[in-house]
């Protein structure tokens, strides 16, 4: 029976996220207050105070993300988790929480792959879209039969949910055939552009010589990351996977399966919403999923 802690990524920002931890936990101050110094601007602010379309720029919404689930794992959680995740950018969050990246290292990488997406996403105009209520095997063989545009799958998220993303043309022509197949949802998201597809290698080649330069310690228990949904816990196999991560796919349904396969009965959701909670139980309705934050 062991408990695994899982860290949300993008899209999980709301107005005011972190405020109520600022104001009751000194820790947590000191974290934000330390937060706002290594990033050069007042983080806290706009996370508290903040307009949505603030919120939504990916050089904020990934560092607020990544502050609020560590700062709600640091000052609520009093026990050691036995196993830990993260979805996409959660993964900086789960090695913090499982000893591997110290809170400032992890703050400046965060920032850093934050930025170089964004750069990304300007030098290729792409997208993602959900597509519900189709086999992941379909998706797959009608991604790959688009041959004169990039699209791949890129978030197996729970059964009948993937997220597919690539250039625009590409988005329009798998959605319609994937509509065509059978599909219940082909839905266009509102994102900047094409996380973990092959559309995403300039920002991985910057995030690459970030993370060979940054200090991976041996973790306390084993980290289950997306490019490979097993448990890992050499510093060197750690930082290799977080590099692919950016151009290839979540694999969560795989990581949580294999969680469960490996004795997880419970899930502890950290950081703002309650979106991987809700994927766990689409997943596996017999495990046990909460959330703090």
């Amino acid at each position: 029976m062991a408990h695994a802690f899982i860290f949300p990524g993008q899209g999980s920002q709301f107005i005011g996220m972190g405020r109520n931890l600022y104001e009751e936990d000194e820790q947590a101050k000191l974290l934000f207050d330390e937060a706002n110094e290594i990033l050069g601007f007042p983080i806290s602010d706009v996370m508290f105070f903040g307009t949505a379309e603030e919120l939504k720029q990916t050089n904020v919404t990934q560092p607020a993300i990544f502050l609020h689930s560590v700062i709600a794992f640091k000052t609520i959680v009093d026990k050691q988790p036995d196993m830990v995740a993260g979805h996409s950018l959660g993964e900086f969050s789960a090695l913090v929480a499982n000893g591997c990246l110290s809170f400032e290292d992890a703050l400046k990488l965060v920032s850093i792959r934050a930025k170089a997406m964004q750069k990304a996403c300007e030098i290729n105009p792409s997208g993602m879209a959900a597509i519900l209520g189709l086999e992941d095997k379909k998706v797959e063989e009608i991604c790959s039969s688009i041959t004169n545009e990039i699209v791949v799958p890129a978030n197996y998220n729970c059964p009948g949910q993937i997220v597919i993303s690539g250039s625009i043309k590409g988005i329009e022509e798998a959605c319609a055939l994937l509509k065509e197949a059978g599909a219940k949802r082909a839905l266009i998201l509102p994102v900047g552009g094409a996380f973990h597809s092959p559309l995403m290698q300039p920002a991985k080649e910057e995030l690459s010589e970030a993370i060979e330069g940054t200090r991976f310690d041996i973790p306390f228990c084993p980290v289950y990351q997306n490019v490979v949904a097993k448990a890992v816990t050499e510093p060197g196999e750690i930082k290799l996977n977080l590099i692919a991560q950016l151009t290839g796919p979540v694999k969560w349904t795989q990581t949580i399966e294999q969680m469960i396969a490996d004795g997880a009965t419970e899930f502890t959701e950290c950081g703002p919403g309650k979106v991987l909670q809700g994927l766990v139980a689409k997943i596996n309705k017999e495990v046990t999923t909460n959330g703090i934050g």
